[in-house]
């Protein structure tokens, strides 16, 4: 297989929301969250990209503009809730079916 470049295009809402999950994941002992250390080079090679392209990060008001950006990628309540009761509804299935 060729060793092609994948491009993953974000905006930059997901991209700051993404950037600290992923620091908060390299934080954590790593072999308890992904028991493939193969993993961990592009866990690893994806946060430092994301850190190099949010100069944010660093700003005084970086946990404002996280939360923002946390509060826009959400979706609204009631979405979630329907969404909660098509899922629940999707996978139960009757005794003897």
């Amino acid at each position: 297989m060729e060793n092609t470049e994948i491009i993953i295009k974000l905006t930059s809402d997901e991209a700051l929301v993404l950037s600290d999950w992923l620091e908060r994941v390299q934080m954590t002992d790593l072999s308890r969250l992904v028991d493939d250390e193969a993993v961990w080079a592009p866990i690893h090679r994806l946060a430092g990209t994301l850190d190099k392209s949010l100069p944010g990060i660093f700003a005084a008001d970086y946990g404002e503009r996280l939360d923002a950006a946390r509060r826009r990628l959400r979706p609204a309540s009631d979405d979630v809730a329907s969404e909660q009761r098509q899922r629940k509804r999707s996978t139960w299935s009757a005794p003897g079916s």
